[in-house]
């Protein structure tokens, strides 16, 4: 039995100030407040929060990698070593995120990928790969190498389907593209998450991917489509069309520079709270100081600079993933986008536990869910980082 106690528990319900929440084994088994705290000797071993905030462990659900790896790197030690750089910034649960490659290196990442969940970690929990491509518009390819974008093949998402179903979690593609529908159709059937992401559609597209699963948006505003003219008339992209239908949540990468104030205020103004989920959609170079690095493998990514807090093409022309951890995306929606900090840790908890239909497991501080949780203070500056009901992290 472990008990936290003097924590403001940040529970569904509001903010428990003088909470406690007492652990056995890997899971929650009681909540309250000061009055109702067990008596010494039914407590088990104490962690004193000393009025820190306790939160459900932050679900970053689109991740490239951190602390000097990558996970096209397709090595086990770069597993390793995103886990437990992230596990620093409250990020309990993670989604491994691949780029636009050559199918050779896509299989291999399946193969390492399946090794990774027998390992030993001291960091943040795996659960299931989000394939970010390689069906994309070219147009809106952002940093993603053009020589791999290509229109959805049959044959290749069945045999991927067929063998590696019950590694994949996400899939992001475009929907306007030849094949795509058929493509949305049969990932939702394999019960893997659909998202539009790098896209050139008009809303007509939209709704039409709506019909067939496309569900979630990929980074909001990044490799989006906006407001478009043919023959004079006007017509929505993927951005209007995702901020205006009810059945789109999205994601949205809240670093402060792929989106600023206006934008961060405007999708909060247009979405509802359930409905928006914080990515960092960190690269290597997350947690790092690193000036230069690789967006993608070691061996064949492309080269970026670090400045201004985010990655970028060294021709300037397109941001390359960001450099942000969990924690600065909680900062960022409370004093940029002026949000209510419960509403801030719910896009990094709950929400994105219902929307990778996890939440019965992890996502807010209920009795009988994983102990996944994080302690910090008043300017999110994360404390200890527990994963399962054991302590991984702790400054």
């Amino acid at each position: 039995m472990l008990t936290i106690i003097n924590a403001h528990v940040i529970s569904s319900n509001g903010i428990i100030d003088r909470g406690w929440v007492s652990i056995k084994d890997d899971c929650i088994v009681a909540i309250g407040d000061y009055k109702t705290l067990p008596k010494e000797g039914g407590q088990g071993e104490i962690i004193d929060a000393q009025g820190l905030y306790l939160s459900p462990g932050f679900i970053d659900i689109h991740v490239h990698g951190g602390g000097g790896a990558d996970f096209m790197d397709n090595e086990l030690e770069a597993y390793l070593t995103i886990a437990e750089t992230h596990a620093k910034f409250g990020t309990t649960a993670m989604f491994p995120t691949t780029l636009t490659s050559e199918a050779e290196l896509l299989w291999e990442t399946f193969s390492v990928y399946e090794q990774s969940l027998s390992m030993n970690q001291s960091g943040a929990r795996f659960y299931g790969l989000h394939l970010e491509g390689p069906y994309f518009a070219m147009n809106q390819r952002g940093a993603q190498d053009p020589r791999f974008i290509r229109n959805p093949d049959r044959l290749e998402y069945q045999s991927i389907l067929t063998k590696y179903r019950h590694l994949i979690a996400r899939w992001s593609a475009a929907p306007e593209l030849p094949g795509a529908l058929e493509f949305g159709d049969h990932v939702c059937e394999a019960g893997i998450v659909l998202a539009l992401g790098h896209t050139d559609a008009v809303y007509e597209d939209v709704v039409r991917g709506v019909a067939h699963g496309y569900r979630l948006a990929t980074h909001l505003y990044s490799g989006m489509s906006g407001m478009t003219r043919k023959n004079a008339f006007r017509y929505a992209g993927a951005i209007e069309s995702c901020l205006l239908l009810e059945e789109i949540d999205v994601e949205i990468i809240a670093d402060g520079i792929h989106l600023p104030e206006p934008f961060l205020k405007l999708i909060c103004k247009n979405k509802r709270k359930d409905q928006i989920v914080l990515i960092t959609d960190a690269m290597r170079g997350a947690g790092t100081s690193d000036r230069e690095s690789i967006l993608g493998s070691k061996q064949n990514g492309t080269p970026v600079i670090i400045e201004d807090g985010v990655a970028k093409l060294p021709d300037l022309t397109s941001f390359a993933g960001s450099v942000a951890t969990a924690d600065r995306l909680i900062r960022t929606m409370v004093d940029i986008a002026e949000i209510p900090l419960m509403d801030a840790v719910q896009m990094l908890t709950l929400n994105p536990a219902r929307i990778m239909k996890i939440d019965s497991q992890i996502g807010s501080i209920e009795k009988g869910k994983q102990a996944d949780l994080v302690l910090f203070d008043e300017k999110i500056a994360v404390k200890m980082t527990i994963v399962g009901g054991k302590v991984i992290y702790k400054a």
